[in-house]
């Protein structure tokens, strides 16, 4: 067998630390003063009003070329560079169709209106007087890892310049249920039109029942008010569902007896399939996994004691199960998934690893606990047309070099 599994987690960090201290370890200096560092002795920075990153840090989004208008494209998050399962809010990934809007949070407006009893109209002082939830979930664009559904050949980028349009944070706001059972929904009321206040005019239709269910208006963002470019002052959140549903900037809502049927659920955001035809309103982001220490880019330490961690996530619940694979999907072994597990929410995946230092392809498959599999990049081509690229869930695989390297792969 090219590479082992560790046993226990106690077994992997008792063996890996004294190896790692066999090679290396220094010789103490016999002279105390040789530790004194010049930030023991040296007073240190004033206080700031607010917190920033070291400046010996330099993880930053991975910015994307301009689109064909100003401020269309985005910005990806580093996944490989993250720990855990929040996204730091100045690193959440950004997709914006015509750039960030400088709405003032005063003067910003929220409608509801259209086959209602009582059309509303909401200040952003207003909807912070009604009671608010917080929730952990996921944010995936639709066109997240694209590169892999449409490149030929396997774009050669870090994991963050693949899957990095996924982020998950605590969002706090009202319940959008609350909000229309105010309003009085007619019978024939069965679909919702969530509209931006961006130059794009971005907007989607949402069925009422599980707008009603699971929608919330989103003011606060990992426990500070939204950020410009997620959607200040006021976004619609729908939890697992693909990423342009959560409609930022928001300021109407229309209930409708049927789907609008705008520029982005027609010309965009639709599934084309071999036979010609497109799937139309698939909302819920599929099952995926991402290794993401070691992936793209990365140089490996030579052999040894590893920790392989990436990230999980499903718009249909909770991860059951995360299974890696070194041997080309053959045989796969769990991994750990010690933190909490919430629905609908960034997972993190770990399993203690020992490296040969032979040439290895390693890959993560995820499971949900409705039973959904994350597929094989194979399987998920063989139910598209070549141009497809939407909602690609396919299995990542990372083929670790007898050099070190580590390169994406398509198995």
């Amino acid at each position: 067998m090219t590479n082992k599994i560790a046993p226990s987690r106690r077994k992997f960090l008792k063996t890996a630390l004294a190896g790692a201290g066999a090679a290396a370890a220094v010789p103490l200096s016999a002279k105390a003063d040789d530790y004194i560092t010049p930030s023991m002795t040296t007073p240190g920075k004033a206080f700031t009003p607010y917190g920033m990153p070291s400046g010996h840090e330099d993880v930053k989004r991975l910015l994307r070329p301009p689109g064909i208008s100003p401020g269309t494209g985005g910005s990806l998050s580093p996944i490989e560079s993250l720990e855990g399962m929040i996204t730091p809010s100045g690193l959440h990934f950004e997709r914006h169709h015509n750039g960030v809007p400088d709405i003032d949070i005063k003067a910003h407006k929220f409608l509801i209106h259209g086959l209602v009893d009582k059309p509303l109209e909401f200040t952003i002082a207003a909807l912070d007087r009604y009671p608010r939830i917080s929730r952990m979930h996921f944010v995936e664009c639709g066109g997240n890892s694209a590169a892999n559904a449409g490149s030929p050949t396997p774009p050669q980028v870090t994991a963050g310049g693949i899957h990095g349009l996924i982020s998950c944070s605590e969002w706090t706001g009202v319940q959008l249920g609350m909000l229309l059972d105010e309003a009085g929904v007619k019978p024939e009321g069965k679909w919702i039109l969530a509209e931006s206040a961006d130059a794009a005019g971005m907007s989607r239709s949402i069925p009422l029942q599980e707008a009603h269910e699971q929608g919330i208006l989103v003011l606060y963002q990992n426990g500070e008010r939204l950020r410009p470019e997620q959607g200040y002052p006021l976004r619609l959140l729908m939890p697992g569902w693909e990423g342009n549903l959560n409609v930022k900037w928001l300021h109407r809502i229309k209930v409708t007896a049927s789907p609008t049927m705008t520029k982005d659920e027609t010309s965009k955001y639709t599934q084309s399939l071999k036979d010609g035809k497109a799937n139309q309103f698939n909302f819920i982001q599929p099952p995926k996994s991402v290794i993401t220490r070691p992936s793209g880019m990365m140089t490996m330490n030579g052999p040894g004691y590893y920790e392989i961690s990436g990230i999980t996530w499903s718009g249909h619940g909770k991860i059951a199960k995360v299974e890696i694979s070194f041997d080309g999907g053959s045989t796969w072994t769990a991994a750990e998934m010690p933190g909490p597990v919430f629905s609908k929410c960034v997972t993190r995946f770990r399993l203690p690893w020992e490296w040969d230092g032979k040439a290895v392809v390693v890959q993560s498959r995820a499971t949900d606990e409705k039973g959904n599999v994350q597929p094989t990049r194979a399987a998920w081509k063989d139910r598209f047309s070549p141009a497809q690229f939407y909602q690609y869930n396919a299995i990542q695989a990372w083929q670790i070099g007898a050099d070190n390297t580590v390169k994406n792969i398509y198995v």
